[in-house]
């Protein structure tokens, strides 16, 4: 029988066992209840057989050792282990950085003590605005000094 445009969700197809079937055990359940089963079932044994063999691997991996360059292995190294006489190698990267950061401290203390081209720049401008806040305040001064002394003159 067709439904039309628009189908039924899935739900509405529920299959119930009835008792009898239950006692007769020939009850329909979905598959996916049979496979869940059989995978518990697969486990017990699976554990079972883990004890008695240490690493089953896929397919070629058991015949041919191959060994991952790219993969990273976790280092766990002991401190009684550890030779402190050994130094590691930086890689480019982090010897490159390293190199950034030290031309930068250097950079700045040139910069602090005014030896750069752009500390000399910098000084140069600020004894310039130095001397030109000096002259305004030099002149407000007068400005001021000269309006108190209208008005005293005003005031006599």
């Amino acid at each position: 029988m067709g439904r039309g445009k628009f189908k039924g969700k899935p739900t509405g197809h529920r299959n119930f066992s009835t008792p009898e079937d239950l006692a007769a055990g020939t009850s329909r359940r979905p598959r996916t209840f049979k496979r869940e089963e059989a995978e518990e079932e697969v486990e017990e044994e699976s554990e079972e057989e883990v004890e008695e063999e240490t690493e089953k691997r896929k397919g070629t991996q058991g015949i041919i050792e191959i060994e991952n360059p790219n993969l990273a292995k976790p280092k766990n190294v002991k401190a009684k282990d550890v030779d402190i006489e050994k130094t590691t190698e930086l890689s480019r990267r982090e010897r490159e950085e390293i190199e950034k950061q030290k031309a930068h401290e250097r950079y700045m203390r040139l910069q602090e003590q005014g030896k750069t081209d752009q500390a000399k720049k910098d000084l140069e401008r600020l004894a310039l605005i130095r001397q030109q806040r000096a002259e305004a305040a030099k002149k407000r001064d007068e400005e001021k000094a000269a309006k108190e002394q209208k008005k005293a003159e005003a005031r006599k």
